[in-house]
């Protein structure tokens, strides 16, 4: 029988990138040893107290449901690192406590978007956030953005695109798949410009804690009725552990928490518990040791990387991501990512899944391996260049 699926369902496309970790599975299954450039994920393991703190509330027997805005002691901390790490005085209520980032963009998208109304959206940038927009049958204005501009956003960009449909934008910093970071003075740009329309301006901050050579300002230093997304998944390291959190402006939160109750009920219990140890002395100076690793990683695999051809405009500035122009090696993106992973078993991710702007001529690195495995990597290219015939 002909199954008939949803529009939604139907529009919403697949990461390009799952074929090619299917294949470099398959790879590794059959004894290649594959070099993994491809996720965005920390090649760390959750760190110890972190751990500790999980296991001792399992031990507890703390497995059942929270409140839907989140444990109100996980709450109170996530409002003391805003105080700690941005002199901010941010009031627990206005935190929501999610299942990743994503429950956080799940929430915002619900509450900011009706049908038919759009946010701004950086081309190129993380994939999901257009189809969270789908999904609330709502859609995203693409906005193709290059060097020029840091790959972000700009307020007169915000200007230039907004039409009657425009409800609100989007912004990331550090970006997903470019590294690029908004200063204060650009916040406060976009800030304006959204709030000349009567929108809202949401910041992903789920990279914070991840920059190098300088801290990413939030922005909510410059505009307390922004929404920011963040997560424990990338600078605490808990991608498995599916925890995030929403600040939102005190009016929004009761119909934030009743969009809460009904779409997921709680995050995690077992989870919360475990990020409480998020902020202790001992698990910061953990975090802080694997910043500098990846600090050391994006000084090794940039240089490298330019050396071998590949264009670079604009040196990232946090996240793990090198977002790279193939230009000067001619062909398609995604044969390009084929040709390496077939090859030299080093995996990387078609520009594709990351917009529509010149995405056919560009690949993401993700330096989430060892500096010996980026060094490997790095060799391996050099050769598969050799071989490659764009």
């Amino acid at each position: 029988m002909a199954h008939s699926y949803s529009a939604r369902s139907r529009a919403i496309e697949p990461f390009h990138v799952m074929a090619l970790l299917a294949r470099a599975n398959e790879l590794q299954a059959s004894g290649r040893d594959v070099i993994h450039l491809e996720i965005g994920e920390p090649d760390f393991t959750t760190a110890a107290p972190i751990v500790e703190a999980g296991q001792a509330a399992l031990a507890a027997g703390h497995t059942r449901y929270t409140a839907a805005r989140g444990l109100p002691a996980l709450r109170e901390s996530i409002s003391g690192f805003y105080q700690q790490r941005y002199g901010l005085s941010i009031d627990p209520e206005r935190i929501l406590v999610t299942p990743g980032g994503s429950g956080a963009l799940l929430l915002a998208s619900s509450l900011l978007v009706d049908p038919g109304k759009h946010w701004l959206l950086a081309d190129p940038g993380y994939p999901c956030n257009r189809h969270f927009l789908r999904l609330v049958e709502g859609g995203a204005q693409l906005v193709p953005v290059g060097p020029e501009v840091n790959y972000q956003l700009t307020a007169d960009l915000v200007e230039r695109y907004w039409d009657q449909d425009s409800v609100g934008a989007l912004v990331a910093s550090p970006a997903n798949p470019t590294g690029t970071v908004l200063d204060r003075t650009e916040l406060a740009g976009l800030s304006a410009a959204t709030r000349a329309h009567n929108g809202h301006l949401v910041v992903d901050e789920i990279y914070h804690g991840l920059t190098y050579g300088m801290d990413a300002a939030s922005v909510l230093e410059v505009d307390n009725d922004a929404f920011v997304l963040n997560s424990f998944s990338k600078y605490f390291g808990m991608t498995g552990w599916r925890l995030g959190w929403l600040v939102a402006p005190p009016a929004a939160v009761g119909d934030l928490e009743k969009l809460a109750q009904n779409l997921y009920i709680s995050a995690p219990s077992m989870a919360q518990h475990a990020a409480l140890a998020c902020f202790e002395p001992q698990t910061l100076a953990i975090l802080e040791e694997r910043r500098g690793e990846f600090a050391r990683r994006r000084d090794y695999l940039l240089p490298a990387l330019r050396e071998l051809g590949f264009k670079i405009a604009v040196e990232p500035q946090g996240a793990f991501y090198l977002y790279a122009d193939i230009s000067a090696f001619g062909g398609d993106a995604f044969a390009f990512c084929q040709h390496f992973l077939e090859t030299e078993h080093v995996a990387f991710t078609p520009g594709l899944d990351f917009g529509r702007y010149q995405a056919g001529h560009h690949v993401r690195f993700a330096y989430t391996q060892s500096l010996p495995r980026l060094q490997e990597a790095v060799e391996r290219i050099a050769r598969g260049l050799r071989s490659w015939q764009g």
